[in-house]
C-alpha cells in the first residue's frame, strides 16, 4: 500500500468514526507536494465542506512563526540568542525559585527552558487572561505583569516546560520591532514567502473551519467558551470566538489563523535551508537540540521550532532520529523530517482529537509506513 493509500485510509477512518470533522493534510518530498487532501467539513452542520484553503485556529502552530520571525531578527543583528529578556522588556522581571532576579535569555523564552509553565494557577493568571481579553498596545503587560509576583517553578535553563514563554517573546520582538507582532510576523516571514492568510485575525470568513470538541458519540460542535472534561487531561479553555476580535490580544504563544498550505510553505522552506527567511545555520539550529540532555518528553529534547527525536526506541510516537513535530491544540499536528527530506502537515477543527489523539500518530505511522 502507498504512503497516499494509507493516509487515506486514517483520513476516512477517523471522519467515518467522527472523531475528526474536517480537515487538510499535506505532505511534501523534497519540497514537491506528493500528496495533498482536503477531507470532511469545515461547518458540518451547514454541510461546508472543507477544502485547500480552508482556514483554521492555528492554536500553537503559531510558534513556528514567532519563533521564525525572532531568529530572523537575529540573523540581521537585531536581537541575540543570549540577551536578557528584561533587557528588552523593561516590566518582565521575574524571579527564580530563590527569590532573586532570574537571568531569563532569548534562547530560554524560544526553547521554553525559561522556568515559565502553562501552569495558570501557579502562575496566578486567569484563564481568560490567555484567549480572550486585552487590546493590542498595553495588554501584554497588562496580562503577564503578574508573572513577575510569582517565582518560576525552575532556574532558567535548568529544565524544560511548555509555557507561556512564546507569549512573552511575542510581545518582546513586537516591542523591539516598533508595533504588532502581526505586523513583525508580516515583514519577517509572511511577506518574504507571500504567505496572505497568516494573521492574527480571519482574512475571509467564509473560509473559516467551526471548531469542534471530543465527544462520546463523535465531535460536538464547540460552545464559547469550551472548557474539556478533567478526564480529558487538559485543563485549558477554548474559545473559538476569540479570531473574530480584531482588538484581542495577538498571542504569540497560540493567537494565529492561517491554512494547511501556507504552514506547510513556513515549514519545508524552514526545513530546506530558510529560504528567503533565515540563513541556513540558524534554520539548521531551529531543528536541532538545544536543550542538552533535558528531556521535554520520553525521547524527545527540544529545538527553536519544535520537538526534537533524540531516541526513537524510547518516543512515545512514530517518528526518525532527528524528526521534529509539534501541533496546535485546536487540532493540529506536523512533522519535518529533514534526514529523508518529508514534511507534513495536517490541519483540522477537531480538538483534542487532531493534535493529541490517536489521529497525528496514525498520520505519522501513515507517512513512514509503520
Amino acid at each position: 500500500m502507498s504512503m497516499q493509500d494509507r493516509l487515506d485510509r486514517v483520513i476516512d477512518t477517523a471522519i467515518a468514526r467522527k472523531t475528526i470533522v474536517g480537515c487538510v493534510v499535506k505532505v511534501r518530498k523534497n519540497g514537491k507536494e506528493i500528496y495533498s487532501r482536503a477531507a470532511g467539513y469545515a461547518d458540518r452542520e451547514a454541510e461546508r465542506r472543507t477544502r485547500e484553503d480552508t482556514i483554521f485556529r492555528l492554536a500553537s502552530v503559531t510558534k513556528p512563526f514567532v519563533a521564525a520571525a525572532t531568529l530572523a531578527m537575529i540573523d540581521k543583528g537585531k536581537l541575540g540568542l543570549d540577551d536578557r529578556a528584561v533587557d528588552h522588556l523593561p516590566w518582565f522581571h521575574p524571579k527564580g525559585p530563590n527569590g532573586e532576579p532570574a537571568p531569563i535569555t532569548i534562547r530560554h523564552l524560544l526553547t521554553h527552558t525559561s522556568g515559565l509553565t502553562y501552569n495558570l494557577v501557579l502562575e496566578e493568571l486567569d484563564p481568560k487572561d490567555i484567549e480572550v481579553t486585552g487590546t493590542l498596545d498595553t495588554d501584554a503587560q497588562k496580562k503577564f505583569s503578574s508573572l513577575n509576583n510569582v517565582p518560576l517553578a525552575f532556574e532558567p535553563g535548568t529544565a524544560w516546560a511548555y509555557s507561556l514563554s512564546i507569549d512573552i517573546l511575542g510581545a518582546l520582538i513586537a516591542k523591539l520591532h516598533g508595533g504588532t507582532l502581526e505586523e513583525v510576523i508580516n515583514h519577517y516571514v509572511c511577506a518574504p514567502l507571500g504567505l496572505k492568510d497568516s494573521r492574527f485575525h480571519v482574512t475571509g470568513i467564509e473560509r473559516l473551519a467551526v471548531a469542534y470538541a471530543d465527544g462520546p458519540d463523535g465531535a460536538i460542535r464547540m460552545p464559547n467558551p469550551y472548557y474539556p472534561p478533567r478526564e480529558s487531561g487538559w485543563s485549558g479553555g477554548f474559545w473559538p470566538s476569540r479570531i473574530l476580535d480584531d482588538k484581542i490580544f495577538q498571542s504569540g504563544g497560540g493567537g494565529m489563523a492561517g491554512t494547511a498550505g501556507e504552514v506547510m510553505t513556513l515549514l519545508d522552506t524552514l526545513a530546506r535551508g530558510g529560504g528567503r527567511v533565515l540563513s541556513p545555520k540558524l534554520a539548521e539550529a531551529g531543528f536541532s537540540n538545544q536543550v542538552g540532555d533535558t528531556p521535554s518528553e520520553p525521547g524527545m529534547r527540544f529545538g527553536f521550532f519544535g520537538a526534537v527525536c533524540e531516541d526513537p526506541s524510547v518516543a512515545l510516537n512514530t517518528m526518525a532520529r532527528g524528526a521534529v513535530q509539534w501541533g496546535g491544540v485546536y487540532g493540529n499536528t506536523w512533522l519535518v523530517d529533514r534526514a529523508a527530506g518529508v514534511t507534513m502537515v495536517s490541519l483540522s477543527n477537531t480538538a483534542l482529537e487532531g493534535c493529541l489523539g490517536a489521529f497525528p500518530e496514525n498520520l505519522r505511522r501513515a507517512v513512514y509506513g509503520v
